[in-house]
């Protein structure tokens, strides 16, 4: 037993739990509805971190979630809730994994019944990106947990009636001008009123610069002056904006979240009897049996065990050709049957399958701040407050010290408030990774955080492992040379074969293969028996068989002539491994085998170099082998490195620049480590997940080459947002001075930009990887990695 983990009690067979203590830390988890941007991250984090007795607060904006640990004697989880909900969110504890479980089905709109989203609600949050404390307050999800469309919330609610409110407005004012004024005064206060209370919670949790304030301060103080139809209208356009804010960013998390819909909602299990029961996948655990129909997709991670059937991988990995599976090859869960009943014996729980991680991953991820994020939010740090005492300037410096008009400069310093809010500013760039970090997953290409996004774009190099990387990982047999009178290839790979029966070794495994797929008929050997490093022997047929090494050959005294052992030379100089099939003492045949590049690596790399990114192979292969590969495929090479001269190499590279790294994920990890960013591949999906700073789940080459392009495409995606939401605050800045523009124009700069970035971000869920022929590259891959 272990210490602290139970108790035994006398006159109890059984140990009991030990309860809880009062006095230790315990850790609380809500759903939070109405966050859509960064910003609300920043507002509930510093709200909540203001209680007394809480810490290590975390707020997930895709998973919707706020993690806290309660200290003892602290706040009691309904002070945390009416703190959250003053400022406009929804909190909703989540007491445990069923009530987990249950939120995450009505939390992604559009997914059907089937997609109960299990995997979300066993993700821990992670720390979101704070960002500034200016952005907006958003108090109603797009789709309520109830499943209500958005148009039936409180926010739409609101605006419509706001909408009414105004347009009765405009139509009294054409009967009765007098009466015009009162209704839109009436309209101002009754949506003013919602914006006020949490303005002034806002402030009193440490946000006092919101857009709320800046908007309660200029409709209520274009009241004061007297135009209180441009402040209804002002308050119209601000409701307007949130509430498309607010479906933009659910369209947003849905995208992600239809990821979860991949996986069914019931499984096929086998019971004991045999018998076949119907059951939530999501409680099916490792060791079930499972079966699966025609059809239908894998509800688990899992071994085929029985039946062969072509899967659609496509829905997790991005492969578009449906993969051939059979006995002992393993599925993926989400992924689609099409012609054969499988049963299936799953090897991860519902929590722990790829579609899980992936999620996880993309969540993660979309709450990490990428550099460019950081900076935009020191600088949205400073923005509000200057940019309110410059609206005070503007009131009062020309009537005092110019002799202008009061109501005049009065109402152009009201505008310039509202043009003050850096909410476009501060969602421009995590919009765009968050989408560019969705879009990705949903092809395979995953990558953990906005960071590494950035960074791959920006990249100079990128070196490349050989052996499972470039190459498949295994050698195939590429030459059979037959020697002897009345040899051929049949009767080479016959003998080979029949003494590498039942062989582990790579090499071996390839011929058995190779005579496997001529469908040569292989004889049972007899006195079979392997000669550590050097050969493996047996009698074939009455014959004795060797295959070793030419050095072997000649140790044993075999009958090799000189232009045979010339042949066998000239193969091992294209980088192979050649093996002599020596029949009774007398050459037979050769056989070369070499790991063979991957089938797209040499449009992968001429994709990189179109792109103006360099590429290099770092392998501790022998020289000769290195060169072969790296000439076969177009790049430099440096061989024969031991891991600590890997290190050295990345290090040496990345004084040139920002430096991927692409390797296995396992025997690769220090150099995945020592790069500006480390791709995993070939290695499975846990190692790829854990070791390196993104991962590809087609083990493809040209994956590298899609990873740049999405790169660049956020990048871009992003200098878009950020001159838009700077373009169009410049523009009305002067236009609001020189009185051109006034406030409902304003308002419609700020909430207008918003909306402009959050659509333009959303731009890129619809991103696809090009398609390169050659060296020939499309437009989408980007712009070259010197002008990022």
């Amino acid at each position: 037993m272990l210490p602290g983990t139970q108790l035994e009690q006398p006159g109890m067979d059984d140990a009991s739990p030990l309860p809880p203590s009062d006095l230790d830390p315990e850790t609380l988890i809500w759903r939070v509805q109405g966050m859509d941007c960064a910003s609300c991250v920043a507002k509930v984090e510093k709200a909540v971190m203001r209680l007394p007795g809480v810490s290590d607060v975390r707020v997930n904006l895709m998973a919707e979630r706020l993690t806290l640990t309660r200290l003892p004697g602290g706040a009691d989880p309904e002070a945390v809730e009416r703190q959250v909900a003053a400022l406009g969110y929804r909190p909703t504890q989540l007491s445990d994994a069923a009530d987990s479980r249950s939120e995450a089905k009505h939390s992604a709109p559009g997914i059907s019944d089937n997609d109960d989203g299990r995997p979300i609600q066993q993700i821990p949050s992670s720390t979101a990106g704070a960002a500034s404390a200016h952005g907006h307050a958003h108090g109603d999800a797009d789709v309520e947990a109830g499943g209500v469309p958005w148009w039936r919330t409180g926010k739409a609610r609101l605006v419509m009636a706001l909408g009414v409110l105004v347009g009765t407005a405009w139509v009294v004012s054409n009967a009765v001008p007098r009466e015009a004024y009162w209704i839109y005064l009436a309209a101002t206060v009754i949506a003013v009123i919602p914006f006020g209370r949490r303005a002034i919670a806002l402030a009193l949790a440490g946000s006092p610069f919101s857009i709320e304030t800046l908007m309660c301060v200029a409709a209520l103080g274009a009241v004061a002056i007297g135009a209180a139809q441009e402040a209804a209208v002002v308050v119209l356009l601000f409701g307007v904006g949130e509430l498309l804010e607010n479906v933009a960013a659910g369209r947003a998390r849905a995208g992600i979240r239809a990821l979860v819909g991949l996986i069914p909602r019931t499984a096929r299990r086998e019971a004991a009897d045999g018998s076949v029961e119907e059951m939530p996948a999501d409680r099916l655990a490792v060791g079930d049996m499972v079966q699966v129909r025609p059809g239908d997709r894998v509800p688990c991670d899992g071994e085929i065990v029985a039946g062969s059937s072509a899967l659609d991988e496509s829905p997790v990995t991005g492969e578009s050709v449906p993969v051939p599976r059979g006995p002992g090859e393993p599925v993926l869960a989400g992924s689609v049957n099409a012609d054969g009943l499988l049963r299936v014996r799953a090897t991860r729980a519902a929590a722990d399958n790829t579609v899980a991680q992936i999620v996880r991953l993309v969540e993660e991820a979309a709450a990490s701040r990428a550099p460019t994020q950081r900076f935009v939010e020191r600088f949205a740090a400073w923005w509000t407050p200057a940019a309110m005492a410059a609206a005070a300037l503007v009131i009062l410096i020309p009537p005092l010290l110019l002799g202008g008009d009061w109501w005049i400069w009065t109402y152009r310093g009201l505008a310039l408030l509202l043009i003050a809010c850096p909410c476009a500013l501060v969602i421009s760039v995590p919009a765009a990774v968050a989408s560019g970090l969705s879009a990705g997953a949903r092809r395979g290409l995953l990558v953990k955080g906005g960071a590494a996004l950035e960074a791959i774009g920006a990249a100079r190099t990128v070196a490349f492992d050989k052996t499972g990387t470039l190459t498949e990982g295994r050698p195939k047999v590429t030459d059979v040379v037959p020697l002897g009178i009345g040899a051929d290839e049949s009767s080479v790979l016959r003998f080979a074969a029949g003494v590498e029966q039942g062989s582990s070794h790579p090499l071996g495994r390839a011929i058995l293969d190779r005579a496997n797929a001529l469908q040569v008929a292989v004889p049972a050997a007899l006195e079979a028996r392997a000669v550590p490093g050097k050969a493996v022997e047996g009698v074939v047929e009455g014959t004795r068989v060797i295959v070793g090494s030419p050095r072997h050959a000649a140790d044993a005294g075999a009958s090799v002539g000189d232009q045979d052992i010339a042949r066998a030379q000239a193969l091992e100089t294209e980088g192979k491994t050649v093996v002599v099939v020596l029949t009774d003492g007398s050459a037979h045949g050769l056989i070369a085998l070499r790991d063979e590049p991957r089938a797209d690596a040499a449009t992968g790399i001429a994709a990189l170099e179109a792109m103006g990114v360099a590429a290099v192979m770092l392998t501790g292969d022998n020289e000769r082998t290195g060169r072969a590969i790296a000439s076969k495929l177009g790049l430099d090479v440096r061989a024969q490195l031991l891991p600590a001269d890997k290190l050295r190499e990345i290090a040496r590279l990345r004084e040139q620049g920002a430096v991927v790294m692409a390797g296995d994920g396992i025997n690769d990890a220090p150099a995945l480590a020592a790069a500006s960013v480390g791709v995993a591949m070939g290695g499975g999906t846990d190692v790829a997940l854990e070791t390196a700073d993104a991962a590809l789940l087609r083990e493809r080459v040209t994956g590298i080459a899609e990873l740049v392009s999405l790169s660049r495409s956020t990048l871009a995606n992003i200098r878009q947002n950020v001159g838009v939401a700077l373009g169009l605050k410049a523009i009305f800045l002067v236009t609001t001075l020189v009185g051109i523009t006034g406030l409902w124009p304003a308002i419609l700069a700020d909430t207008g930009a918003t909306v402009l970035v959050t659509l333009n971000a959303l731009r890129l869920l619809r991103w696809a990887p090009t398609v390169w022929v050659g060296t020939t590259v499309s437009a989408d891959a980007g712009t070259p990695a010197s002008s990022v």
